[in-house]
């Protein structure tokens, strides 16, 4: 249905008739070939024109040709000779039937995936512009030629139902596009990156599970990367499995290379051994050395549930220097809570908290702020060991050593829960 004189959706034009300046009918509307590009709102550089029943040919007409509707049909300026047909179909960059219709999007504004049902198109002269995305039943319902059929159904159940009026459109500056054609390209614009970026890591990666697995790499290489290791981190088992095959050996480095190194281990261990091994060898070999130590203990172990990322002062350090530590560290993959005192052999001499010494004078050693109780895990303690410490003294987290009594890592109530919540999931999924 043409909306009148500014605005039109994308069902109603496929299909119409082209003629030419002549009066020539030249084929009928097939697609708007759009510009792609950063604009907030797209515009078309021309229209597919499609003629041929069993053998098909194709064309594309510039917007500058356009010459608008008439008698439901759609006229253009040229004479239907100047008009040149190929067999294959044309090759533009970003095109509405083709990369948007009937393909999942993401609403950025409501934070789920959507598929489209229609495009609303703003005409302007001669120009269209994509205005926003339908994704009501009802839009579904009047492409498939049952709108009146099933409109006089609803009155008569329901004459006063939302589903006659209501119109579920979607800005395209909030709509995110997942895929393009057949190279699998993402459609980047800046306004909606910004809008990605404040969503919470744990949504995006619920959004993920609504995708195939060549949409989720499309969403995923959206985001700005600090967010990338968020999601990442909060992401299932499956679909990190599915970032093996869809993103690139560098992108999984720098990826595992920054996220937490527990995070990272758990990671590895779910892929075949000789990615690991691949991925291995591209990494900064202080990274490949701190995961290949992580790798070598027991899955449920205090080794294997550990980070590597924990802040640490030594004896001598003051209150200001905590204070100072914790402020330098925001971005600190690790708990920004917890801090572990060591001597200078690195050995462990007790666990400190910013609520023990966040009122304290700034000379005061950060050593007499400790807990007076010592409570540690070695790294081939299991996880009932740990688990009972984390309940008995309800502490956030708990250092990890090594037969030494040096600190290696840091295992908090997270890495627990998780680690918990898999080995019962495995041995009772299938009683549910």
């Amino acid at each position: 249905m043409v909306t009148g004189q500014f605005f039109a959706y994308l069902s109603d034009l496929l299909g119409r008739r082209v003629i030419a300046s002549d009066g020539n009918v030249v084929g009928k509307f097939y697609d708007f070939a759009m510009n792609l590009n950063n604009d907030i709102y797209p515009r078309a550089k021309g229209i597919i024109v499609c003629r041929g029943l069993f053998v098909r040919a194709y064309a594309e007409i510039p917007m500058t040709e356009f010459a608008g509707f008439r008698d439901n049909v759609i006229h253009i300026k040229c004479a239907s000779a100047a008009v040149s047909f190929q067999k294959d179909k044309i090759n533009c960059e970003f095109g509405l039937r083709r990369d948007i219709l009937d393909q999942q999007i993401v609403d950025v504004e409501n934070r789920k995936v959507v598929r489209v049902n229609d495009v609303h198109l703003l005409k302007v002269d001669s120009q269209f512009h994509v205005a926003h995305v339908d994704v009501g039943l009802r839009a579904l319902v009047t492409r498939l030629d049952i709108g009146p059929f099933v409109d006089a159904i609803v009155r008569a159940v329901r004459p006063k139902a939302e589903y006659l009026t209501a119109e579920e459109l979607i800005s395209w500056k909030n709509a995110q596009v997942l895929t393009l054609g057949n190279q699998k390209n993402v459609l980047k614009l800046d306004v909606v990156r910004a809008k990605f970026a404040k969503i919470p890591p744990v949504a995006l990666a619920d959004m993920m599970r609504d995708l195939d697995i060549f949409e989720q790499a499309s969403l995923f290489r959206t985001l700005p990367f600090d967010v990338q290791l968020k999601v990442f981190t909060d992401m299932i088992p499956d679909d990190k499995a599915n970032m093996v095959g869809q993103l690139e050996d560098r992108e999984l480095v720098q990826i595992i290379s920054n996220i937490p190194s527990d995070e990272a281990a758990d990671f590895l261990m779910s892929i075949p051994k000789d990615r690991v091994q691949q991925l291995m060898r591209l990494m900064e070999t202080k990274a490949s050395k701190r995961l290949r130590t992580l790798l070598g203990f027991r899955k449920n172990s205090a080794g294997g549930l550990m980070a590597t990322e924990y802040l640490s002062l030594n004896s001598a350090a003051t209150v200001e220097d905590a204070i100072n530590k914790v402020k330098a560290s925001v971005d600190h993959p690790g708990s920004l809570t917890t801090i572990y005192i060591v001597d200078e052999a690195g050995k462990y001499l007790g666990t400190t908290t910013i609520r023990r010494f966040i009122n304290e004078p700034l000379d005061r050693l950060i050593l007499t702020t400790c807990h007076p109780q010592k409570v540690f895990v070695h790294t081939d303690d299991g996880m009932e060991k740990i688990a009972l410490l984390i309940e008995q003294y309800k502490y956030s987290a708990i250092p990890v050593l090594d037969d030494a009594g040096v600190l290696v890592g840091s295992i908090t109530v997270d890495d627990v829960m998780e680690a918990l919540i898999s080995l019962a999931w495995g041995k009772y999924k299938d009683q549910l």
